[in-house]
Order: C-alpha cells, then structure tokens, then sequence
C-alpha cells in the first residue's frame, strides 16, 4: 500500500514546468455556452410513468396540451390515470456561435414519482435561456443508461432509469448571443486560474510575439490585447498558439474518504519532528450461558453470564525529522519510513500545517 501510494504521488506530479498554449490557460471573454431550460411531457411508457396521486401537474399538463388540439377533457381529470405518462424537465447546452438550424443533444429528467422513462419519447419541449427567450426547440425518442424490473416480492434497478438524454435531440431556432466581433478594439483574456505571475508570462510572451506594447495585464485574471488589423478571429487563432511557462501555487489535496493524497511540486516544509503511533483498543463480548446441574434441585436457573475482555495495545511512536526546504520525495519517503498508513499521512500532513511548517495550501475533499 506504501509503495503504491508513492509511486501514484510521484507520477501524479509534473516534476519540470513545461509550457502551455494560452488556449489552455485561458478562455476569450464572452464566448461561452448559455444554459436552456425547459419543461415537457414524455409518453409511450410502459406503465412506469407518473401516478395521478403524487404527480398532479401531469394531469394538468396532460389535459392542457389536449385543448390545444380542441380536446376538452376537464370534466374528466379527477378520472384520469394514466401510467405512461411522466412530466420531466429538460435541460441542454446552447455552445457559443450556434446558428438557427443546428441540433444540440438534451438531458430528460424525471419530476414526479415516475420509476422508469425506458421507451419514452418527449414532446415538443421549448427550452428557454436566463432572458426568457426560447433558443431551441426539444423532441425525440429518450436514451436510458439503466432499467428497473419488479415482481411482488423484490426489485431490480440498474442504472439511473428516471433520466436520459436525447442525442441531436434539440434543433437551434434563435442564434446565441455573439461574444465576439471582428472588429472590436481588443480581445480579453480570462485565465481559468487567475494568478499574477501566470498573467505577468502571458503578457509578456504576447508582447514578444506581436510587437511591445500589444498587452495589457488588468489584474491577475484578466488580460487585453489590442485588434489593430480589425480581424478579432485571425488575432485569437493565433494568440491561441502562443506558449505561456506558467507557474501554479503549492497545494496539497487529500480525499479522506478514499485515502489519495496529491502534492505539487511545489510544496516545501521548514524542519519539523514528526511523531507516529497509534493506539488501539480491543473489546470483546463473550456472553456464557450457566446452566445448573440437573439434579441439584429445584432452585437453579439457567442464567446468561456478560465476559467482557478489554485489551490495549499501543505501538511505540517511530520520531522522524525532516529538513527545511525538502524536495517532494524526499517529504513523501520520510513520511512512509514513519510507517504511516494513508489516513495516517493525511493527520500528519495536518498537524505539520497547524504547526506552520507546511508551506503549501491544504485542500480536505
């Protein structure tokens, strides 16, 4: 476990900085994808729908969607119970620059007390952005992962049944907002993990790259670039390609639930004593029975006798120091020579924090 556990350490850290494309380290303000919502009905279900009890807004949503073909049947909805029906919402992803025309796939999600959308197929569903606009348009056959199969006594379900997805299932009716024009004054960059020094290199690298004086560094998450041509797309196709050496804080994650730690390369220590032992403590129950003699009379009673066994075992504590300004290896060796399981590393790597010698983040999933 020991050895596992360093070997994923060490190969899960970058030991050299290499440098990136600013299209990884970077997003072009205003072009961004925009969330659609929508509500609608799914039929066709084999008995798997929303029940009239617990879903009512199906009924409703049923007879409603009738009286737009001239079918009234309101008189009737307390009488109404249908099983192949389910109300479910549906959500999707308008990408930037979509255009009338083009098809972008959905998630079906069940809202009632449907057990399966299996077989289902959506009716037309519009699905509209934060402005109230309707961008798209939602209809198709449901794709389901998994499946639930029932009988009188037990139950079946593999998957997530109550929700799908509809590939291509959305046909694009206004275009999305544009982000970006051609001729725009200059581009603004976004750093996806705003850093100063990280903005600084970008700046820098652009400016040797297109000429001094082509960048402006805003703060630390955000940078211009001039558009002296008035062809903004040209400008960000290349600025795309531009390689940026940039630089990440120290930071040590751990997932206490699963025992992963994770460190940059980045991460140093000032010289600390650690300390590793555990103490455990064992109880037993062992209840006997005492049964009196058969023939010793008329007054024994079988009687349950509590043995309770208590023992504790305290393994001797194993000291370890560690030099100022270690090497990530060196930190990870020396915390295994303790013989520290994984959760026991996480508390070590704790305590060296709350005594400041732990010059890093440290981010507890």
């Amino acid at each position: 476990m020991k050895r596992l556990l360093l070997l994923a350490l060490l190969t899960m850290v970058p030991q050299l900085a290499v440098a990136e494309r600013i299209k990884d380290l970077a997003t072009i303000e205003g072009v961004r994808s925009n969330a659609l919502i929508g509500y609608g009905i799914v039929v066709g279900l084999n008995g798997t729908g929303d029940t009239s009890n617990s879903s009512p807004f199906t009924i409703n949503s049923i007879a409603a969607m009738l009286e737009r073909f001239g079918i009234n049947i309101r008189s009737q909805i307390s009488t109404m119970k249908p099983k192949n029906v389910a109300a479910v919402m549906v959500t999707a992803e308008l990408p930037a620059f979509a255009r009338p025309g083009q098809t972008i796939d959905v998630v079906v999600s069940s809202m009632g007390d449907a057990k399966s959308l299996r077989g289902g197929t959506l009716l037309v569903a519009p699905l509209t952005a934060g402005d109230g606009r309707v961008y798209a348009v939602a209809q198709g056959g449901i794709s389901i992962g998994g499946f639930t199969a029932s009988g009188k006594a037990s139950t079946t379900t593999k998957g997530h049944p109550t929700s799908g997805r509809i590939p291509n299932g959305a046909r694009v009716e206004i275009a999305a907002p544009r982000g970006i024009h051609a001729d725009q004054e200059k581009v603004v960059l976004s750093l996806r993990v705003p850093d100063f020094t990280t903005a600084t290199r970008m700046k820098e690298a652009i400016d040797r790259h297109f000429g001094e004086g082509m960048a402006k560094a805003v703060d630390a998450g955000t940078i211009e670039v001039w558009n002296p041509k008035g062809d903004a797309v040209s400008l960000v196709a290349e600025l795309e390609q531009v390689d940026v050496d940039s630089d990440h804080k120290a930071v040590v994650v751990v997932d206490e639930r699963t025992g992963t730690i994770v460190m940059g390369n980045e991460v140093t220590i000032d010289k600390v004593a650690v300390a590793h032992g555990n103490i455990s403590v064992t109880v037993t129950e062992n209840a006997q029975v005492s049964q009196p003699n058969a023939f010793g009379g008329a007054g024994g009673q079988t009687q349950v006798v509590n043995r309770t066994g208590v023992e504790v075992k305290e393994e001797k504590a194993k000291l370890v120091v560690l030099q100022r300004q270690v090497t990530l290896a060196s930190l990870v060796d020396a915390l295994n020579s303790v013989g520290a399981t994984p959760s026991d590393l996480i508390a070590v790597l704790q305590s060296i924090k709350a005594a400041g010698a732990l010059h890093a983040e440290l981010r507890v999933l």
